[in-house]
């Protein structure tokens, strides 16, 4: 096999290749276990990552639904002519059911072009071909996702001992360059995180986390709860 199959695996896991590809890599999938490994990390990573982003749909948009709906005609006045009747329902009753699915989906379409957008922030590490997954069991769960060639790192964290009062877990990037601070986890329930998304320095060989004043530190001022080394 090709040596640019192996870099399909971020790609293929968020099923971001053209069938024709897919199906080479899947051909590939099956004699290659290294690729195999990497693709279920990566979507269990997506997973991860979907569930804690994930939003419930604000109150409003049912309000403003409801309100359509009531006021929208579903059934249309008979058209009467001599002879007989001609009815329009079905045509114009389409086009209300189409105006609701609009507002309910909050999509208005101006194209059929069927080319999806290109990945952006989270979604292009995981997507891009030099995605790297790290994972530690270390108190608890992190999972490091870096892409050199998009120059960022992604690191999700849950099942963290819980913290003290005014007390925040801080993410820092640290290798040759120094340490650099990825920013803060943000809750997301009661035993996990959002996922930080930042630049990353070159150098970076180790993810530390540690137990940081609620605000923030310019530096690490207490040992690592967790130390993932990325080499």
């Amino acid at each position: 096999m090709t040596a640019e199959l192996h870099t399909l695996t971020g790609a293929y896991a968020l099923d971001a290749v053209p069938a024709e590809e897919a199906a080479a890599f899947e051909r590939h999938l099956r004699g290659c276990p290294a690729c195999g490994q990497e693709v279920r990390e990566l979507r269990e990573t997506a997973a991860r990552l979907g569930k804690a982003l994930a939003t419930a749909p604000p109150q409003r948009l049912r309000e403003a639904t409801l309100t359509r709906v009531a006021h929208t005609r579903q059934w249309p006045p008979s058209l009467a002519r001599r002879g007989g009747v001609v009815k329009t329902r079905v045509a114009l009753w389409g086009a209300a059911a189409a105006a609701v699915g609009a507002l309910v989906f909050g999509l208005v379409t101006t194209s059929t072009d069927p080319v999806q957008p290109r990945p952006t922030g989270v979604d292009a590490v995981l997507a891009a071909p030099d995605a790297s997954t790290v994972k530690s069991s270390e108190r608890g769960t992190t999972t490091v996702v870096t892409s050199r060639s998009q120059g960022k790192i992604v690191v999700l964290a849950g099942e963290l001992p819980p913290l003290a009062a005014g007390k925040a877990y801080q993410v820092w990037l640290i290798g040759a360059s120094g340490v650099h601070s990825a920013g803060l986890l943000a809750p997301d329930g009661p035993h996990r995180t959002q996922p930080v998304l930042a630049d990353l320095p070159g150098g970076i060989d180790r993810v530390g986390i540690t137990a940081e004043p609620a605000g923030g530190s310019p530096a690490p001022t207490v040992p690592a709860v967790v130390m993932v080394d990325l080499a």
